[in-house]
């Protein structure tokens, strides 16, 4: 049986597969079991990848509006070479002395406030937010942690059950409490953080109703997975002042809405205005290449160093520090801040256009290249159904993007920040005349 996700039609698979493609399945099935995924109704074999664009085996171009991963592009010859170049001399681990990793931190550190002031190297952010709970947790002296209704923080045993877009799945940590992800308001930001705060403060009573200390508040920046919140920005103030008072800290989860994808800052916490006590980083740090990292606070590392050690045999290699270098390298060189800003402005209005033209389009929000788009029935309800179709059809076209919420009815358009206006025209031509064909 083809296990499918989100991004599947949610029929089962499609008849048109080739047969080549059914053995390749049959076979990953055969030798990965019954947990992974795929995504789409006809699976992608790709085999290559260059800036925005990738390439199945029969050589067709896809444009990738998706995968935040590769940050800086697909291949970026920058980082390849760096890759190359410090493979083909050593790659051992941090027992060493090695300059990239200490070249790696200092540029990290240069990034972010001032009170953050260490950093530990992980090789994904499943690792990182983990290692951050340990952190929160050793200095606090809590285990209760607050996470959003739909959010997702990781694949390991401790992240998962703090992940509540897997409860399904994955039973919530029960020292763990959810509170809904702030709404959509373009012009309320004291409202919204007023009722977010609120539902900490709840969280925080019920916690020490049912004897346990606050920990942490855990959050995406952007509420990616809650179905992507961006504006009014700044209304995190009082959550964090929230969760200070009661002896927690906020962990800024920047794995999504870090490294410029905002197009405005480096991290999406900056956004806010918020100093938080610990940052974890993830999948655009390697561009591609397994890396990741939590930055905090110098004082709260110096309570977890004095009592325990860390140490992670392949993060913070000299090769992935080498990687990690060149992404900032690129960022900085090829001005990409300002190219997410530039180029998600394109698709955002662009976005809003066909909202006018188009009922199924509720709501559009975005934040540099982070762009979610509600699509909705007749009745303003989510449809999930019409929303899959979308991103299998564009798929056809050759055009890549997802569905996130709870509803799975919200398009993702996340691409790589080398992203540029005449991409987001494609991307607009594509779903516009996918929107006209109609339901």
């Amino acid at each position: 049986m083809l296990k499918i996700n989100a991004f599947s039609s949610g029929h089962g698979k499609s008849t048109a597969l080739a047969q080549k493609t059914k053995e390749m399945i049959a076979r990953r099935q055969r030798l990965l079991g019954p947990a992974y995924e795929l995504f789409y109704q006809d699976p992608l074999h790709l085999v290559k990848g260059d800036g925005v664009w990738l390439y199945d085996a029969d050589g067709k171009r896809y444009l990738d509006a998706y995968n935040n991963v590769p940050s800086v592009g697909h291949c970026h010859p920058l980082v390849v070479e760096a890759l190359y170049r410090q493979a083909s001399m050593l790659n051992t681990h941090t027992r060493y002395l090695h300059e990239n990793i200490l070249n790696l931190a200092e540029k990290l550190l240069s990034t972010m406030p001032t009170n953050i002031g260490h950093v530990m190297f992980t090789c994904t952010g499943s690792e990182a937010n983990d290692l951050a709970l340990r952190v929160a947790n050793e200095y606090t002296g809590g285990t209760g942690v607050i996470v959003t209704a739909y959010s997702y923080h990781g694949m390991t045993m401790a992240t998962a059950a703090l992940s509540a877009s897997m409860r399904q799945n994955m039973p919530i940590n029960t020292h763990a409490r959810v509170i809904p992800a702030p709404m959509h308001c373009k012009d309320n930001s004291s409202q919204v953080g007023r009722i977010f705060a609120d539902n900490i403060r709840k969280s925080i009573g019920d916690m020490r109703l049912h004897g346990i200390k606050p920990s942490a508040l855990l959050v995406d920046t952007f509420f990616t997975s809650d179905g992507g919140f961006y504006d009014p920005a700044g209304f995190l103030q009082e959550a964090t002042d929230v969760i200070h008072d009661a002896g927690g800290l906020l962990i800024a989860d920047e794995v999504q809405p870090g490294y410029g994808r905002s197009g405005e800052f480096m991290w999406g916490f900056q956004r806010h205005g918020v100093k938080p006590d610990i940052v974890t980083l993830g999948k655009p740090m390697g561009d591609g290449h397994p890396l990741a990292a939590v930055a905090a606070d110098s004082q709260i590392l110096q309570q977890f160093g004095a009592n325990t050690s860390y140490f992670n045999t392949f993060g913070g290699n000299p090769v992935s520090a080498a990687v990690g270098l060149a992404v900032l390298e690129v960022i900085e060189k090829e001005n990409l801040i300002e190219n997410a800003r530039c180029s998600g402005l394109a698709i955002f209005q662009g976005m809003e256009a066909l909202a006018k033209q188009f009922m199924a389009f509720g709501d559009v929000r975005g934040a540099g290249l982070s762009i979610g788009v509600d699509i909705v029935g007749e009745d303003n309800l989510p449809d999930p159904e019409y929303a899959l179709h979308l991103v299998n059809r564009l798929r056809s076209k050759g055009v890549l993007i997802g569905v996130i919420g709870p509803h799975a009815n919200i398009l993702k358009i996340r691409p790589p920040l080398v992203f540029k206006p005449e991409h987001a025209q494609l991307l607009l031509d594509a779903l516009e005349q996918e929107l006209r064909n109609g339901r």
